[in-house]
């Protein structure tokens, strides 16, 4: 393990420019009044002053904190920052209303147009892929009961290292990453191989912050999923591994019970399986 975290840390930074470039390119815009602006910005504030007054914070703290959010940006870490102590709490309320699955945070190692392939595929990835063979299959259907023909299942994951394909150097592009594209009764089967538990980046800002608040940076073992069809909504999920690493202490708060897999061995010795169904929200 000793190697693999040598590793991470060397590409942190490059992560980092990584996915602050992805995020620029996705583009972003919210039609928030005044009044809602003042109203959010001005409660956070509030939050941040009460907090400095209930702990006394010092001028040497203060600067301290400055220092430390200069270099978040000078690090490209914003994204990293946000999508691991924020967005799990933002994705809670954004998604409260839904009947369907669950979903989850996103993550600052998505990238789009990932290859569309059949219904039942072979993930991109390097001969001699390194890593347990998984079987990931299901279908997705409406919240009434009716599969959704054509559905698609755009899936990503980290590899046997914990490394993302366009986030590491020496990894090909599209390595385990693909949309699949789900039949006529939204059936889909996936082979890929079991990704591993990762720290996030720990030779930035966000690392400094993790060392001087004694908190852990590893993230379970999960995949990524963002599925959809026709008139309903967009699901965003991540599913983790029953009884792994970190299922329990997620440093980005993202587990939910209703996420967790639990692989079997397949008949035939080739690896794990598992099935995994989806339910869409109507728009």
């Amino acid at each position: 393990m000793t190697s693999q975290l040598s590793d991470q840390q060397a590409t942190a930074a490059a992560s980092g420019a990584a996915a602050t470039e992805r995020f620029q390119q996705k583009g972003s815009a919210a039609d928030t009044s005044p009044e809602r602006v003042d109203l959010l910005a001005g409660e956070v504030l509030k939050a941040v002053h009460d907090t400095i007054r209930k702990h006394e914070v010092t001028y040497a703290e203060y600067d301290a904190l400055k220092a430390w959010l200069i270099q978040v940006g000078a690090d490209g870490e914003w994204p990293l920052f946000l999508d691991v102590w924020v967005e799990h709490v933002v994705e809670e309320v954004a998604t409260s209303d839904r009947r369907g699955s669950k979903g989850t945070i996103e993550g600052p190692y998505y990238v789009p147009d990932a290859p569309r392939l059949p219904a039942e595929a072979t993930l991109p990835m390097r001969d001699a892929e390194p890593g347990t063979p998984l079987l990931f299959q299901g279908e997705v259907s409406s919240v009434a009961g009716q599969p959704l023909s054509g559905a698609e299942v755009e899936i990503w994951h980290a590899d046997d290292d914990g490394y993302y394909s366009q986030f590491a150097p020496d990894i090909p592009e599209w390595n385990l990453r693909g949309t699949v594209v789900a039949d006529e009764q939204g059936r889909f089967k996936i082979h890929t191989v079991q990704p591993a538990p990762y720290q996030i980046p720990t030779d930035g800002a966000c690392g400094k912050l993790i060392s001087a608040a004694g908190w852990h940076a590893w993230r379970p073992a999960h995949l990524h999923l963002k599925v959809s069809a026709p008139g309903h909504q967009l699901l965003t999920a991540q599913l983790y591994f029953a009884g792994g690493e970190h299922v329990a202490d997620d440093i980005a708060q993202a587990v939910k019970p209703e996420l967790i897999l639990d692989p079997a061995p397949k008949p035939d010795g080739s690896g794990n399986e598992v099935t995994y169904d989806f339910v869409l929200d109507p728009e």
